[in-house]
């Protein structure tokens, strides 16, 4: 079923507590909260907004995310201890399986995107399913004469 309704994330009190596993906190104690905000039909991407205050956490990414940052400031270091400052209006991109260290000095707030990557597998099989379909619907929109190709 679609969900054919606006929604809207405007106010701080449109989230809803999201703790951070206790495990990955290493500084401070960063309170989280998101909002759901709309679904893919096929079920393989949302899309949140999330909301956090001070505090250094490990990040433990379980599918893939673009973010990006609506409101403060975060310093976040990849895999290879390299430090990225980020500010509102930037952008990231955090691959499945992938861990980043945040520092949130004060406050930070981000709209995500979350997807729930394949296993190349169904790629494969997702690619086949396309081809055939496309050359079923150009076979027919040729009156079903695939020598006109």
């Amino acid at each position: 079923m679609i969900d054919n309704h606006i929604k809207f994330a405007c106010a701080a009190d449109d989230l809803s507590p999201a703790p951070i596993d206790p495990s990955w906190i290493q500084e401070g104690n960063p309170v989280a909260r998101i909002k759901f905000m709309s679904g893919s039909s096929d079920g393989m991407a949302n899309t949140y907004i999330w909301d956090c205050t001070a505090g250094r956490f490990n990040w433990k990414y379980a599918f893939d995310e673009t973010a990006c940052l609506l409101q403060g400031a975060i310093i976040v270091k990849d895999e290879k201890g390299v430090a990225h400052s980020l500010k509102a209006g930037d952008t990231m991109f955090f691959p499945a399986g992938s861990n980043a260290d945040w520092i949130v000095a004060d406050y930070v707030r981000k709209v995500a995107i979350l997807r729930n990557p394949l296993s190349p597998r169904l790629v494969l099989i997702a690619r086949i399913y396309s081809k055939l379909k496309r050359m079923i619907s150009r076979d027919n929109s040729n009156g079903g004469n695939p020598a006109s190709f």
